[in-house]
């Protein structure tokens, strides 16, 4: 599943491709995504202009005039193509060559817009979805209202860290992935932040020390905002914009490197793996305290 730096990449590819264009026409081939597709959709949204696309936490939102938001989650396999008026093709998101055939049955969605160019949401497993909302519905959308705050904004601080924390005995690596915590988190670049932060994934939260939670903010930041400037994590089948993969994996330092020599140039131990909360968690020992 995407996290925050592939779903950003996303955005901006977007942006790139299709901000200000209008919606010509909605043609739905499969209404059954994880929620699903209101079939007045089309209707609503014709003649309507795409005016900012925006990213929260992993979700999409663009806002359609003043008067529609749609809201998107890529799930394990959604990804949007973008086809330009000379009818050529370009990737936004997942998979790391184009195939015109296999695509071709899993294109769940298409948005016709002006000057004869599409945009298609495509997604094999469909655990994505696509909902509509009016605009004024925007604060009690039930996916974006408990959200914690992003990791790349001032609100995720040190004093907002250490007074959730309080008196609570979750581990470090579940709170962070916890949505309600922070926004965006996911479990490779937990992994990372971890490692780089010198704090064992299994550490009780409330026992963590004051150095120890600047070291997760200061590296979050910095691990994040490189991701996005690589174009993210290739994993599986993401790629970003006009299918270039993302790069970032090329120096994870923990995340899928069992057994291996830990990536600290002073330690000669290795990569230890192990499940928490049934995600795989890797960790060194020695550097991880």
């Amino acid at each position: 599943m995407p996290e925050l730096p592939e779903v950003e990449v996303v955005k901006r590819s977007l942006e790139k491709k299709i901000l200000n264009s209008i919606i010509k026409k909605v043609k739905i081939y499969d209404h059954k995504l994880r929620y699903k597709v209101e079939k007045e959709i089309s209707k609503k949204l014709k003649d309507k202009k795409i005016k900012k696309i925006k990213r929260r936490s992993k979700f999409l939102i663009f806002e359609i005039d003043k008067t529609y938001l749609i809201l998107v989650h890529l799930g394990m396999t959604g990804k949007f193509f973008y086809i330009d008026r000379n009818k050529e093709k370009y990737k936004t998101s997942f998979y790391y060559h184009l195939d015109y055939q296999k695509d071709q049955k899993h294109n769940r969605i298409v948005f016709f817009l002006n000057k004869n160019r599409r945009l298609i949401y495509n997604d094999v497993r469909k655990f994505g979805f696509i909902k509509l909302y009016k605009s004024t519905e925007k604060v009690i959308i039930s996916h974006l209202k408990n959200l914690g705050p992003e990791p790349l904004k001032k609100k995720w601080n040190f004093k907002y860290f250490k007074k959730y924390i309080v008196n609570r005995k979750r581990n470090i690596k579940n709170i962070l992935m916890d949505q309600k915590f922070v926004s965006g988190l996911g479990n490779i670049y937990v992994n990372e932040i971890l490692f780089q932060s010198g704090v064992r994934p299994n550490r009780v939260v409330n026992k963590l020390k004051n150095f120890e939670i600047k070291k997760i903010i200061k590296y979050s930041k910095i691990i994040l905002k490189t991701s996005i400037k690589l174009g993210g994590s290739t994993i599986k089948d993401f790629s970003s914009e006009n299918g270039k993969k993302g790069i970032f994996q090329q120096y994870f330092k923990i995340y899928g490197k069992k057994d291996k020599k830990c990536s600290n140039v002073d330690c000669n131990n290795s990569v230890i793996k192990t499940v928490i909360s049934n995600r795989a968690t890797f960790f060194c020992k020695r550097c991880q305290k």
